[in-house]
């Protein structure tokens, strides 16, 4: 288990840290993305591949321990929830994505930033949990 937790820890470090580093370099990009949701088609994409994450991520990683762990399986719970969410209730959870986004951007995506870093840290024993 925990090979997995390792695995799972990197996966999740380098893609905060990419996706920081994208809308860092390029804002208006996540601006896109919410308007995007507003196709229906794009929308249902995105539900399913949330779904799919969330679910593996959860399948392979439910661990509830008040370490570095719990993060990840946050990360696999707020994706499927995410994921599902789009799916059932898709206007309102788009409508809540944007304001979110509008109010919360850059602590939202500076605390993924941290939260990517540390688990990088954890992942490659720079800090020893």
């Amino acid at each position: 288990m925990e090979n997995s937790s390792i695995y799972l820890a990197k996966f999740w470090g380098w893609y905060l840290i990419i996706f920081f580093l994208i809308l860092s370099f390029n804002p208006k990009r996540i601006r896109q993305i919410v308007i995007d949701l507003k196709d229906q088609k794009f929308t249902i994409i995105i539900s399913f591949l949330a779904i799919i994450i969330g679910l593996l991520n959860l399948l392979f990683h439910n661990i509830w321990k008040a370490d570095y762990r719990i993060i990840i399986t946050l990360f696999g719970w707020c994706s499927l929830l995410l994921g599902l969410s789009l799916f059932i209730i898709p206007k309102q959870t788009v409508k809540w994505l944007n304001f979110v986004n509008i109010k919360f951007v850059q602590v939202f995506y500076i605390l993924l930033f941290l939260i990517g870093v540390y688990l990088l840290s954890i992942a490659y024993g720079i800090i020893i949990y």
